[in-house]
């Protein structure tokens, strides 16, 4: 019988590895896990999916986070608690700087905590900082990659529709959300997140940051740039979930290995 079993994912002992791969979607699991040795299933229930498995002579792990914040603490909680250590988020993101194109990826430094799950665990003003062993190590791996490599601050968010917008005419932002609702706090928040230099926005990043602080774990992200925000138009033509998806998983993968290498 499998000891120190967690509530959710049902993971025990020695299923999960000090190297693990973060990501929102389970599709993109199997992915990040493809040419590993020994892969076993270790939890599929709700949104969750998690493979364990050798890649170069490593153990490492790969486990899916669905959307957003509370989802995404409930794996780091629960993978911290059978002795993961390291962590890279592979996911998706919406481009804000202007000198950002779809497929590009983006390495995240800091985020902003745009988010309420964070806040349950400390105060706002605690800061989401990607460890520097691996921002490094992401950026070395990235080098040898085609596609455009950014380096900077990304904004997490709660609300997909309610902080997204899409371009209207004569320039003016629209509300995403089901009849144009919107709230005159929320009008220009992507305008300001562009002002303050930031490069990309998604919904994990700053709970993946926020608690690898807390907890004293290592932990960084890299994002393609799958649409650009605000979106030129209606979904799905603005949305490109899987472009250089594939580079990106080879950049994390590279990255682990050295971090794991020393």
């Amino acid at each position: 019988m499998k000891q120190n079993v967690q509530p959710v994912t049902r993971c025990g002992d020695g299923d999960i590895a000090p190297y693990v791969f973060l990501c929102g979607d389970p599709a993109r699991v199997p992915k990040i896990a493809v040419g590993w040795n020994d892969v076993r299933e270790v939890c599929r229930v709700r949104e969750y999916l998690i493979l364990t498995g050798v890649y170069e002579g490593v153990r490492m792990t790969a486990a899916s986070t669905g959307i957003g914040g509370p989802s995404t603490a409930v794996i780091v909680e629960e993978t911290a608690k059978l002795g993961a250590h390291t962590y890279i988020r592979v996911g998706n993101s919406g481009g804000l700087a202007d000198d950002l194109r779809i497929g590009d990826y983006v390495i995240t430094t800091g985020a902003v905590r745009d988010e309420g799950t964070s806040r349950s665990y400390v105060i706002p003003e605690y800061p989401a900082v990607a460890h520097y062993e691996v921002v490094s190590a992401l950026i070395e791996a990235a080098r040898s990659v085609g596609p455009r490599i950014h380096v900077g601050t990304t904004w997490s968010m709660d609300g997909f529709y309610a902080r997204n917008k899409v371009l209207g005419e004569n320039g003016v932002l629209l509300s995403m959300s089901y009849r144009g609702y919107t709230q005159t706090a929320m009008n220009n928040m992507v305008h300001d997140m562009k002002m303050a230099g930031v490069k990309n926005c998604e919904m994990e990043s700053s709970t993946v940051l926020t608690l690898a602080g807390l907890f004293g774990l290592r932990a960084g992200c890299i994002c393609t740039v799958s649409d650009l925000t605000p979106w030129p138009g209606p979904c799905p033509e603005a949305l490109d979930l899987d472009r250089n998806m594939v580079g990106c998983i080879v950049v994390a993968w590279n990255a682990m290995l050295k971090l794991a290498n020393g």
